[in-house]
């Protein structure tokens, strides 16, 4: 039965003569994760996702990174919507981000709009925006918009496509799928809904490329329970440790079930798994005996050859349970050689370091390891390159989009469309920010781009990709700092002994010698000032910079930031000194 929610005045037929389709992505093009897409027809925005990324080496002490979306603040009295095709984070991250700014509705299926839930009233608990439960099948009518929401498997149970029909033609939009034909659940990617689309016509497909380098199919999710099985089998002695992403609610229910078939008990551990756990418990998803479930406190009163521990910490995040376990800092299991670990979950790109890192402090104290891909220890959610040329097949649309992947499974998914009989001038490989424009009777174009960029989010504060505070992050991380307190008269005298420290500068002589050294420099620096009617701070601290970095460079070829707090007794106190300009 179909759900409408029309906004008043405005017909979903209603056309504006020369009014123009645009798909603008503002992330999740030529990345992993960050995934967020527009679609705007005349006064009327929808927004399907809204993503987060987590960050690389090169942002240290980034929490997360997340869209930019300054287009659409700007445009805020034409949004209409936000609509979550499921509940990774990778697509719903950047909710409590987004929704601080646009206050607009929801609409996703239940287990989604669940999570999300409980991830706002965590992050944001004053939060409360207006949420429209949807399923498979259900219709939404919004503005211009005809929003038909269809099944797909994933490896998160009630994952959907969203198919747009829109004035001037329609769209699909597959969200993360795979062709899984034997899926955990029962609910298999609708394949008839698909074709159904397609004979109705469509005009632009966006379609997941993550995989789009694999050949042949995704294997079966089902593929996992075999795994387990022989795990459970080949370390019936052991306590066993599982580590899965928090959301793979299939993953989870295939680790109680292979459980509750060697009479196992299970303890879930790490605060996001116990709280999906419990949401996919009450909301019908997933299916565990509650005799099986032993509370954390209770740990010790279970064998440990009859316990599986299922926990977080498949990427090496620092204080997942799992990593803590590593390093022999978690408050409630200390591991050692009658543990055998499993690592159920694939690398995301980036993570290698700090996986490989927990492998290895697990090898060292004894654990039996099981991580290895040739093990199918991992089954990927989304579909490989003939999954994604029946989706094309299905769907024959007449143009076509790759959407979510790096930029060379973009290309790659492009290939594969021209491979099916799309002509190469029907494809566009775009990135964030670009402008795709649909108007009547004109070819379309990607002519014009708008600000798409990245947010990064530290703690509470929110920042720009290319702020300074990251460069000075990475200096400070690369070569150290060396800090000079000048304590000076008005006529330039010394009032105090000047004073040298330094965090992470490395030299090869005796370090107090070199310290020495740059004071020395510091006090020929003051000299030079002495004598002056009136005392510049800001060309002190200038002076000292450059003679101490000549120190620094001679005696250890080091750029280490240097850092002068220069201070003149008797001068006015409400005007901003050196120090407060240059780095507050």
């Amino acid at each position: 039965m179909a759900t409408k929610y029309r906004r008043q005045g405005v017909s979903v037929n209603g056309r504006t003569k020369n009014a123009q389709l645009k798909f603008i992505p503002l992330g999740g093009m030529g990345e992993i994760g960050k995934n967020m897409y527009t679609l705007e027809y005349d006064d009327d925005i929808i927004v399907i996702d809204s993503g987060l990324m987590f960050p690389d080496q090169e942002l240290p002490g980034i929490d997360f990174i997340v869209p930019d979306i300054s287009y659409l603040e700007a445009n805020r009295e034409k949004v209409l919507g936000i609509f979550l095709t499921h509940g990774h984070e990778d697509h719903t991250g950047g909710l409590p981000f987004v929704l601080q700014r646009l206050n607009v509705p929801l609409y996703g299926t239940r287990l989604t709009l669940g999570l999300v839930g409980n991830k706002l009233r965590e992050d944001m608990p004053l939060l409360e925006p207006k949420m429209n439960e949807v399923k498979a099948g259900d219709v939404v009518e919004v503005g211009s918009f005809r929003i038909r929401f269809i099944a797909v498997s994933h490896s998160i149970p009630d994952s959907v496509a969203i198919s747009v029909e829109t004035p001037l033609g329609r769209v699909i939009h597959t969200g993360d799928f795979k062709l899984d034909s034997t899926p955990i659940d029962g609910r298999i990617t609708d394949y008839g809904a698909f074709a159904e689309e397609g004979d109705r016509g469509v005009l632009l497909l966006l379609s997941d490329s993550t995989n789009a380098e694999r050949n042949g199919f995704t294997p079966s999710e089902r593929l996992i329970g075999g795994t387990l099985d022989r795990l459970y089998r080949n370390y019936r002695t052991r306590r066993i440790i599982i580590s899965s992403f928090a959301s793979n609610v299939h993953r989870i229910q295939q680790v109680a079930d292979g459980a509750a078939r060697f009479n196992r008990k299970i303890v879930f551990m790490g605060r996001s798994m116990i709280r999906n756990v419990e949401l996919a418990r009450s909301l019908g998803y997933l299916r565990v005996d509650e005799r099986m479930i032993v509370p954390v406190e209770d740990l010790g009163k279970v064998p440990e050859n009859q316990l599986v521990v299922m926990t977080t910490g498949s990427q090496g995040e620092p204080f997942s349970g799992l990593v803590m376990m590593s390093r022999g800092e978690h408050k409630q299991i200390t591991l050692g050689d009658r543990d055998a670990v499993f690592l159920l979950a694939s690398i995301i790109p980036g993570n290698e370091k700090l996986v490989n890192n927990t492998i290895n402090r697990l090898f060292s104290i004894g654990c039996e390891v099981v991580y290895e891909a040739d093990k199918q220890t991992h089954v990927s959610g989304h579909a490989s390159s003939e999954e994604l040329k029946v989706m094309l097949n299905l769907v024959h649309p007449q143009y076509f989009v790759p959407i979510h992947g790096e930029y060379r499974h973009l290309v790659r998914h492009s290939q594969l469309a021209e491979d099916v009989g799309i002509p190469t001038r029907n494809i566009f490989v775009m990135t964030n920010g670009d402008i795709l424009t649909f108007q009547k009777g004109a070819r379309p174009h990607v002519r014009d781009h708008i600000q798409a960029g990245a947010v990064l989010i530290d703690g509470n504060a929110v920042g720009e990709l290319k702020s300074r505070v990251m460069k000075e992050r990475r200096e400070l991380a690369e070569d150290g700092i060396i800090v000079i307190s000048v304590t000076m008269g008005q006529n330039g005298a010394l009032l105090a002994p000047i004073t040298v420290g330094s965090r992470g500068f490395f030299v090869q002589d005796e370090e107090r010698d070199v310290l020495d050294e740059i004071r020395s420099a510091a006090e020929r620096v003051v000299k030079e000032f002495s004598g002056s009617r009136s005392i510049d701070p800001e060309g002190v601290g200038r002076a000292l910079k450059i003679r101490v970095r000549e120190v620094a460079r001679r005696r250890s070829a080091s750029y280490a930031v240097v850092m002068p707090m220069v201070s003149v007794a008797g001068s006015d106190r409400n005007e901003k000194n050196w120090l407060e300009k240059e780095f507050f």
